[in-house]
């Protein structure tokens, strides 16, 4: 298919680069010269989660073309572990001078600080707002043989037996996407906690545990395939990958939302001049057809925004996840 074919050599060209990036990752960013136009040199991009995966796909595409609109090299720094935290912390300490961008998103600035009672870092006041990339819905999948084909079958055999049901990873969208809906719908899934995706898809797929809700990036080529039954999306709007799959909005969940999200930022304390620059080179780069295309094809609907919609934005999925956090007792060190 188009869509994986071009995804497949995107992840190669990560896979090929990411040795050139890790060099220059080791390299101290120089403070920026009073009075320097920016921007004057290579800017630094930290990604907070390992090459090849989602959130560093997004950002690269970014990237490759947000270089160009600077007339600066975008130098691509993963900076992975504790959920994202790590690469968050480093970003929030960096030198305020819009060298140091961050790919900041809902693990960063929604779920983490929701569910931890401490961070090195504080999502809002340690961070400037530039821009919001896109979105990507999470999707609900089951095996096969589950005997349910909509969301309203599969909440009924939810609440008439066990249902075991695979988280990738605490505190990540997904597992907090369950158990959102756990309250919502009423059902007692047993969330059975995994190291990330991948597994946690190996054993739907295998039957050991009846589904997951998954990012759709993630999941779309096996249910293209068959070999996974998707029941509902998270967003409020159908998805035009699976038109025919209904969100948990029009199913009997209204105020049901959840979106994986994919934004920019840098640290706090960068001059305005330098922070509308960014703004604007971010939302000219996103606005490139072919940009939007790549994004496309990788679910990725496109959505640049203000800074000031983006901070409220941030400010409004901590309120979100610090409410389900709560209600489901989730509270991490």
């Amino acid at each position: 298919m188009k869509v994986w074919s071009t995804a497949l050599t995107l992840v190669l060209a990560v896979l090929l680069t990411a040795a050139g990036d890790a060099s220059a990752q080791k390299k101290k960013q120089p403070a920026a010269k009073p009075g320097e136009p920016y921007p004057s040199r290579p800017v630094r991009l930290i990604v907070p989660f390992p090459a090849g995966g989602g959130v560093d796909l997004v950002n690269r595409i970014l990237a490759s073309r947000l270089s160009e609109v600077l007339g600066q090299q975008i130098v691509v720094d993963n900076r992975s572990g504790a959920g994202g935290n790590v690469g968050a912390d480093v970003a929030a300490k960096s030198t305020p001078d819009g060298y140091t961008l961050f790919a900041c998103g809902v693990a960063s600035h929604g779920v983490s600080p929701a569910i931890y009672r401490k961070l090195p870092f504080d999502a809002i006041k340690d961070f400037e707002p530039i821009s919001m990339i896109g979105t990507t819905p999470n999707v609900l999948i089951v095996n096969p043989n589950v005997p349910a084909k909509t969301i309203a079958e599969f909440i009924a055999h939810a609440k008439s037996a066990k249902v075991s049901w695979a988280t990738p990873g605490v505190g990540t969208s997904p597992h907090m996407t369950s158990e959102l809906f756990k309250a919502a719908t009423g059902t007692n899934l047993a969330l059975v906690p995994y190291k990330g995706g991948a597994p946690a898809l190996q054993d739907v797929l295998g039957g050991h545990v009846a589904g997951m809700w998954g990012n759709l990036a993630e999941n779309i080529a096996i249910i293209k395939s068959g070999r996974a039954r998707p029941l509902a999306v998270s967003t409020l709007k159908r998805h035009s990958l699976l038109p025919d799959i209904p969100t948990m909005a029009e199913s009997g969940f209204p105020s049901f939302e959840v979106t994986a999200w994919y934004a920019s930022c840098t640290a706090a304390g960068v001059p305005k001049p330098v922070l509308d620059t960014l703004n604007a080179a971010i939302v000219k780069t996103l606005n490139m057809p072919d940009i939007r295309e790549r994004y496309a094809q990788n679910t990725v609907d496109v959505m640049p925004t203000t800074r000031q919609e983006l901070g409220a934005y941030m400010r409004a999925e901590i309120a979100k996840w610090t409410k389900v956090a709560k209600s489901a007792g989730i509270s991490l060190d």
